[in-house]
């Protein structure tokens, strides 16, 4: 069995893969910076700079097609899943100009500083619920329980999803990431293919319940955009949209609150540090940001060949920009596999992507990890890791989440 330190290849199955990839990556970026992965059937960018210039350079690294499909799923389920196999072929984060300035320019509608900071006092007020409710067990499951509530609910709220369905779509959100983010066997495939479509089919009602009867939410907004014109949405890019950001509300701040918890418990004296001291919280969460990143990098389609320290990578090939990696290139973060709450350019991470594809979402996501962390350190200073628990992180290319922590105070 490989471990990180032989280990001549990505294994997303391998329990070592998100548990502790980083001595393979600091091979990678130190002896084939650019590698071609049989077990990704992709090529893999791990240098910092290397990544960031990819990010940018949307002419030759191109988004398009980049998050359409599971490489893992089989002819069976892409068949059940028909014209969706190729689903999120229309959101923002999988297009490149002018689609992709279009798109981004009607969601960055929703997201203005007024709006965020108005969402920033209902999660404060879900996050104290949570803990009120909580607090006197004496005990949890920090992701169950803590982390993924106040998150699905808000981004439940922000997009319009009323209170009684928001289980369900929590589900549902929950399917689409392991049908098409995580390996599965076959008989689990067709399971979550069934939820996956169950899904698109509410957002597509909800959307079209909009476009008859307008609120003052996301899909309202969204939806009043549809076939407006030539800066105007078609309907599957909405759906594709408030789709995809249910996703991050359901998965990528619970990932970042849970790995900021446990990183803190694992170095003690970090924790009592930001204890003591909550003005250290943004940085806190910029340092768990690039040392355990929730989101571990993007992919992208090459347009023609490109050379990189001596390996072309042909056109038309994929790539998998490896933002995780970058966050540990020790030319960038001195002493990169220390947690430092003080260090001066934890920011400098590329967990939400650089440039144009830059996540339209990331000062929500900061705000709500900055108010989570901030409530539960104030109310819980003597939270610590329940003894004698195996920790794991679930199998995974894209995202680097606990499926369970168990906490005590």
């Amino acid at each position: 069995m490989s471990t990180p330190e032989t280990a001549t290849d990505f294994d997303v199955t391998a329990d070592w893969h998100v548990a502790d990839p980083y001595p393979f990556l600091t091979r990678l970026r130190h002896e084939r910076p650019v590698f071609w992965s049989e077990h990704l059937r992709m090529w893999v960018i791990t240098r910092y700079d290397d990544v960031r210039d990819a990010y940018r350079d949307h002419r030759r690294f191109s988004s398009i097609g980049s998050l359409t499909i599971s490489r893992t799923l089989t002819d069976q389920v892409k068949e059940s899943l028909g014209e969706h196999r190729s689903f999120l072929d229309n959101f923002a984060a999988n297009v490149d100009p002018p689609q992709h300035t279009r798109i981004r320019r009607a969601i960055s509608r929703a997201f203005t500083p007024r709006a965020v900071a108005g969402l920033g006092d209902a999660f404060a007020t879900q996050v104290d619920a949570v803990l009120d409710a909580v607090e006197p067990q004496g005990h949890a499951d920090l992701v169950a329980d803590l982390a993924h509530p106040p998150s699905a609910r808000l981004t439940a709220a922000f997009i319009g999803v009323p209170p009684e369905d928001e289980d369900q779509v929590k589900q549902w959100v929950y399917s689409w990431f392991q049908l098409f983010l995580s390996p599965q066997p076959p008989a689990r495939q067709r399971e979550l293919a069934q939820d996956f479509l169950k899904y698109l089919d509410y957002v597509d009602r909800l959307v079209t319940e909009r476009r008859a009867e307008p609120r003052d939410d996301f899909a309202g907004l969204m939806a009043g955009l549809i076939d407006t014109g030539p800066d105007g949405l078609s309907h599957r890019e909405v759906v594709e949209t408030i789709s995809a950001l249910l996703l991050g509300g359901n998965d990528t701040v619970p990932n970042g609150f849970c790995n900021a918890v446990h990183r803190m418990q694992r170095d003690r004296d970090s924790w009592e540090v930001v204890v003591a001291d909550p003005e250290l919280i943004p940085n806190m969460i910029e340092e768990t940001l690039r040392i355990d990143g929730a989101s571990l990098g993007s992919f992208r389609r090459t347009t023609e060949d490109v050379t990189l320290h001596g390996v072309t990578v042909p056109a038309d090939a994929e790539v998998f920009l490896h933002a995780d990696s970058a966050g540990h290139d020790e030319t960038v973060f001195p002493d990169p596999e220390r947690f430092d709450v003080h260090r001066a350019n934890a920011r400098d991470h590329m967990v939400f992507g650089y440039g144009i594809h830059h996540c339209v979402g990331a000062a929500l996501a900061r705000l709500e990890l900055h108010i989570a962390l901030e409530r539960l350190t104030a109310r819980l200073p003597g939270l610590r890791l329940a003894p004698g628990q195996e920790i794991g992180y679930r199998k995974s290319l894209v995202g680097r989440g606990l499926p369970r922590l168990l906490v005590e105070w």
